[in-house]
């Protein structure tokens, strides 16, 4: 296992800062809308906004009645109290906060941990608690920021006029998947034995194959959007039923209820509308190849529908600029893509002993539910 830094622990303390301005980024955004009457892109805002806290706080909650079965319930009630108020992201940013202290200033000595404990288990709790906020940061990449990224360009697309508050979403939108995607693997190579270090290469690499196809998809359903919002909708419905389709025969066993598993595949088929998500921890070179050809596909039919629907809009530049940002972004990420598997993926991915090793006693057990949590959570 690697180590928790002292740059690990500003990143931690940047990334919450950038959350919290998030927040107020998007009800500023909100706001503007409504103050302009348009009251539907407002509510739209809110409820992407409402819907992903709602089911991070759901997420949350349930990892620390897992994590904590044998703590008193009284302590339980107080976070479940945190979490009705939409803060529970906020309990473990400091419990990654004062973990991450005692460990990248070697402060094992502090009130956070007995004498008793060793250095190393103080590591494991501040990688297991970053590992922890990275998941619930990707739930939140794709059921809030990349959708609203969505409405932010399309409009862009459909008014033409721009204003100040509309760029800031958009760069917020853009920073918050870039975060997100970027510590996701961070926290996947820092948690997993199996995994080699995420190199500079490595990160930049991943971020711009993620940010690329992401972008690329983005444009293709603003412009299908722009042409007819009950195409794009069911498009989009149907990409969804393909996804938690896929989820279901895949039997995937991340949460340890069955409501929380079909919750879980639920969100999983949202993901898989903007980017893949390996669900299984398996080699996926087949399955990530037919995913992207199947963009590739359906990004060109956009474009082409969109000439034969309407011949007049070829002539226009707006339409030629987004046509070259979409094609030249999926080209672009795809190269990143084989480049990153080709040669950056870590070559031990897979391993299945990775989980298998039995550690006994209370310290064994959290660390199997733990590692076991984060195995069945792999996004590549």
């Amino acid at each position: 296992m690697m180590k928790f830094t002292k740059q690990n622990f500003f990143f931690l303390v940047g990334g919450m800062i950038i959350y919290v301005v998030d927040i107020g980024v998007d009800f500023w955004v909100a706001s503007r809308y409504f103050c302009q009457g348009q009251y539907s892109w407002s509510i739209l805002i809110l409820c992407f906004r409402g819907l992903s806290s709602i089911i991070n706080q759901i997420f949350s909650y349930e990892w620390f009645k897992n994590d904590w079965e044998d703590t008193d319930t009284g302590k339980l009630k107080l976070v479940f109290l945190v979490h009705l108020f939409h803060c529970g992201i906020f309990i473990r940013y400091w419990f990654a906060l004062k973990y991450g202290c005692q460990v990248a200033f070697k402060q094992t000595s502090s009130r956070g941990a007995s004498e008793a404990d060793p250095s190393s288990f103080i590591q494991k709790q501040a990688i297991d608690a970053v590992t922890d906020i990275n998941m619930l940061r990707v739930f939140k990449t794709f059921l809030e920021t990349t959708p609203q990224l969505f409405i932010q360009i399309y409009i862009l697309m459909e008014h033409g006029k721009t204003n100040f508050y509309q760029y800031a979403a958009i760069i917020m939108s853009f920073c918050g998947i870039s975060l997100s995607v970027v510590d996701y693997q961070i926290s996947l190579r820092k948690s997993l034995p199996d995994k080699d270090e995420f190199h500079v290469l490595s990160k930049f690499t991943y971020l711009f194959y993620k940010l690329l196809t992401i972008t690329s998809w983005i444009l293709s359903i603003s412009l299908l959007t722009l042409l007819s919002v009950r195409i794009s909708v069911i498009l989009l419905i149907f990409l969804w039923i393909c996804g938690f389709t896929w989820t279901l025969k895949q039997h995937t066993t991340f949460c340890k209820s069955k409501k929380m598993e079909y919750l879980y595949r639920t969100v999983v088929g949202i993901i898989l509308i903007f980017s893949f998500f390996n669900i299984k921890g398996r080699r996926t070179k087949v399955c990530i190849s037919i995913y992207y050809a199947a963009h590739t596909v359906m990004t060109i039919g956009i474009l082409l529908v969109y000439m034969f629907w309407k011949p007049s809009i070829i002539k226009e530049i707006h339409f030629t600029i987004v046509s070259i940002l979409t094609i030249l972004s999926l080209v672009l990420g795809i190269i990143f893509l084989v480049v990153y598997y080709s040669h950056l993926h870590p070559t031990s991915y897979g391993r299945p002993q990775a989980c298998s090793d039995e550690v006994d006693g209370v310290a064994g057990q959290k660390e199997r539910v733990k590692t076991g949590r984060f195995q069945n959570f792999l996004m590549q």
